[in-house]
């Protein structure tokens, strides 16, 4: 295969070269470990440890401080927050930011094009629309035509260029790259349900996402149903998708790939299987529903570029089965509980394999996979391939703190239909975090997360200790493997998202989402970052150096 190890790792989001391990004082894999090893099953106590191990970073305090606090010797710089200009053409940075990617621009780690999701408007539309959200009646929904189009243009995602240039990371606000894929631009659809419709519009409610093997970037649409619903759309069935943008084509047209099925969507995670397919990894951010993976009928080819797209229009597309560590293939034509399965009526749930990925949460359930707490970010470990899973929580099941699960594909095959998991760590007081969303490795195979606790619960009752949302380095193997250390925290309401290290993993790009949420006032800002003084909080994305 003509895709070398650095390349490999880049497209796990990785970084490109071991400098995460200098940089942390984290050593890579244990020569001779197990890819299992001990659980750290120290963690299920509420005792706090004390970290042993030397990072070159101290790591932080939690805080309610309303600013992006980092330990002494990093800084962070602001890129781009809501509004601001990326291209000549004057279109604005939407809101909301969310997952991040850098791809460079001549292989330069200084100087690159950076795709940010922008997922959701929430209580601040306000700023965005006019249209007052905090008095208005959600049943009776009077958003004129105007306010939904500046709806749907904040959501989707920006194509940015981005430089640094005497240490400082910048905009370039007349780039020929920027570029919005918004709730109003046009989108093709392809796979089993390309028949729903010739052309679709819009994306939105994009919560994470992945980059392809040939440099393309997949988004996800997760809580698309809130959106539909506040912009009076007339088909839901359109949104939910993973889809697929070429960010250094700007004239390109958007793919939503219905191979990968239609859900809450988190991200994907891509993978070249020993068989030289691809197998992509989801999850479906709700409570009680699955984790899935995608694989490829045929397999990549590096010689082809960019037609390696078709891959996703072709393949399996599975559910995990944790109670027996099975993949079940959600393909009608071999699948009898799916061709089984009857609604209410009587009558057959699926009678095609597009009702199956249009209807990905019925067939989940027809089968009898498992439901999961929240199964968020799935991230596949740069040196020994394990599968690691951000379950956020689940207060139904008394899951409060949420838990990250390490799941082994056998003969770490991520084509095959066997795979054995284990509990790699779990949120709470004794761990330090709660609630793990986003996850990222370093080259060195260090798990790095960010967490989501609701605006509404931060900094109160069970969560009180953890102060605002934070990011967090976790070793995945030596003595310390689980233990979490704090490296950043938020401003006030805001989560932070996205995280994603360039080629030479001297910076680390993050987003800064929702900051100020949960107003009573529009007069009267919870937050105001990062602007200061009396200002209205902008979401926005920023580089953190110093590593």
């Amino acid at each position: 295969m003509d895709v070398n190890r650095r390349q490999f790792l880049t497209y796990l989001g990785a970084g490109t070269a071991a400098l995460a391990s200098l940089a942390t004082g984290i050593p890579a894999l244990a020569a001779g470990e197990t890819i299992s090893g001990k659980t750290a099953d120290h963690l299920f106590g509420l005792e706090n440890k004390k970290h042993t191990f030397n990072p070159k970073f101290k790591p932080i305090d939690p805080t309610t401080k309303d600013d992006v606090v980092l330990p002494q010797g990093y800084k962070y710089d602001v890129i781009a927050v809501y509004g601001d200009k990326i291209n000549p053409a004057g279109d604005t940075f939407g809101f909301n930011a969310d997952f991040t990617c850098f791809l460079p621009i001549d292989g330069s780690p200084d100087h690159g094009l950076l795709w940010v999701n922008h997922e959701y408007l929430g209580e601040l539309e306000y700023y965005v629309t006019g249209y007052d959200t905090l008095n208005a009646d959600p049943k009776d929904n009077k958003r004129t035509a105007e306010q939904i189009e500046k709806y749907l243009y904040a959501l989707g995602g920006s194509v940015i260029e981005i430089k640094r240039e005497g240490g400082t990371w910048k905009l370039v606000p007349d780039s020929k790259y920027g570029r919005r894929v918004s709730g109003l631009t046009k989108h093709a659809l392809t796979g089993p349900a390309a028949s729903l419709s010739k052309e679709v519009t819009g994306t939105f409610a994009n919560c994470s996402g992945g980059v392809t093997l040939w440099n393309t970037i997949l988004s996800c649409e997760e809580n698309y149903q809130d959106v539909v619903d506040d912009c009076k759309l007339a088909d839901n069935r359109h949104y939910g998708w993973v889809i697929e943008v070429d960010p250094f084509d700007p004239a390109s047209t958007p793919k939503k790939h219905t191979a990968l099925g239609r859900f809450s969507h988190e991200n994907t995670a891509m993978v070249i299987a020993p068989t030289g397919q691809l197998a992509v990894y989801m999850g479906d951010d709700a409570r009680d529903q699955y984790v899935y993976k995608y694989v490829s009928k045929g397999k990549f080819d590096p010689k082809l570029g960019k037609q390696n797209s078709k891959l996703l229009e072709e393949g399996t597309l599975y559910v995990a089965d944790f109670s027996k560590g099975k993949w079940i293939a959600l393909d009608l034509a071999t699948n009898e509980a799916l061709q089984k399965a009857t609604n209410s009526e009587g009558k057959p749930l699926f009678a095609s394999q597009a009702d199956v990925v249009i209807n990905c949460r019925e067939a989940a359930k027809a089968v009898k996979a498992t439901p999961m707490d929240r199964p968020e970010d799935l991230e596949v470990h740069p040196i020994d391939g394990s599968v690691f899973i951000a379950l956020t929580n689940n207060s139904s099941h008394g899951n409060f703190y949420g838990q990250i699960v390490r799941l082994f594909e056998k003969d770490n095959n991520h084509a095959g239909t066997e795979f054995t998991f284990e509990i790699f760590a779990t949120g709470g007081p004794q761990s330090g975090f709660a609630a793990p969303d986003n996850l990222a490795f370093d080259s060195a195979g260090n798990l790095w997360i960010v967490t989501d606790i609701s605006s509404s619960s931060m900094n109160s009752g069970i969560y009180k200790s953890f102060g605002n949302n934070g990011v967090f380095l976790i070793p995945t193997t030596g003595a310390n493997k689980g233990e979490a250390v704090q490296f950043a925290s938020a401003p006030v309401g805001a989560e932070m998202t996205g995280p994603w290290f360039n080629p030479d993993e001297t910076t680390l790009f993050l987003a800064v989402q929702h900051p100020g949420e949960n107003l009573k006032s529009y007069d009267q800002p919870t937050s105001h970052w990062p602007k200061g003084g009396n200002s209205v909080a902008l979401p926005g994305v920023i580089a953190v150096t110093g590593f």
